[in-house]
């Protein structure tokens, strides 16, 4: 009697074994809950947008890019924001606008690779000169190239549509005047702000160059949001192979000459040179 219970336990204990493997294997081939993926809504010509893309794939955080269409992202940015400039990095299910205020929360969220150096008056210096290229070469360098690129409709077009269908470039094309009166009118672009820009752009390659250390950057020995920062808001001045949306060739008329007449200034060799080193492939996914 009790040879034959054993047996019993013994044949349930089997089935009971292989039951678990059954499911175990159900549970394996099941695929894993999707994560929530930051999401960056982004135009792909801007400087300022390369700087968040930049930060992102340096850090190698998977994320989803959303380009604008120009004109309707301002709805849409302004419903998520309150404001209505790109980028806007929608992060643990928080929307982000300003690529200072990104980086720093990308910061938070993967601390390494990091931007911010350790010591705290090298991350301050890195702060002030990240600060610095936003507000005293950004805006500006903008108010220059897009001056004289609106002069010339097909580059402009080819440029602002990069990543758009067939339908989106066709009515960009179509209403080029309407859109190009709305970007003067928006960035306030015009000759005295082309002329401003010019010197400001002059300017800050002076102080980029008297920053650079003898290690190559522009705080301590590595590599810091301040070299991200200036390298980014310089690119369309040198226009690096590592830029991950290319841009139609040089820039046109008077701008192309002025990018050639700047173009053994040691700071743009310094910006291809960080592009090279520290741009790596894009951290994209395909949505």
């Amino acid at each position: 009697m009790d040879q034959g219970r054993s047996q019993d336990q013994a044949t349930f204990l089997l089935r009971d074994s292989r039951r678990e493997r059954r499911v175990d294997r159900v549970v394996a081939a099941r695929p894993s809950p999707p994560m929530t993926l930051p999401v960056l809504w982004h135009f792909t010509f801007s400087h300022f947008n390369e700087k968040v893309r930049w930060a992102l794939d340096f850090k190698g955080i998977p994320h989803v890019r959303r380009a604008l269409y120009p004109g309707l992202h301002i709805p849409r940015l302004t419903w998520m924001t309150g404001q209505a400039k790109a980028p806007v990095l929608v992060l643990g299910g928080k929307a982000i606008a300003d690529s200072t205020r990104i980086i720093a929360a990308l910061e938070r969220h993967r601390p390494d690779p990091s931007l911010y150096p350790s010591e705290a008056s090298a991350r301050q210096r890195s702060l002030l000169l990240e600060d610095f290229v936003d507000e005293d070469l950004g805006d500006h360098l903008r108010a220059y190239v897009f001056y004289h690129l609106l002069r010339h409709a097909d580059y402009a077009n080819t440029l602002i549509t990069r990543g758009f269908g067939a339908p989106g470039r066709l009515i960009h094309r179509l209403f080029f005047p309407v859109f190009r009166l709305a970007y003067r009118i928006r960035f306030e672009i015009n000759a005295d702000r082309a002329d401003l820009g010019r010197a400001k752009i002059l300017a800050a390659l002076d102080r980029i160059e008297a920053e650079l250390q003898p290690s190559g950057y522009l705080v301590g020995e590595g590599f810091t949001v301040a070299d991200l920062s200036a390298a980014a808001l310089l690119s369309p001045f040198v226009l690096p192979p590592e830029l991950p949306y290319a841009w139609p060739g040089r820039l046109p008329g008077a701008a192309g000459a002025f990018c050639e007449s700047l173009a053994a200034r040691p700071a743009l060799q310094w910006v291809a040179e960080m592009y090279r080193r520290h741009r790596p492939r894009s951290a994209e996914v395909a949505a």
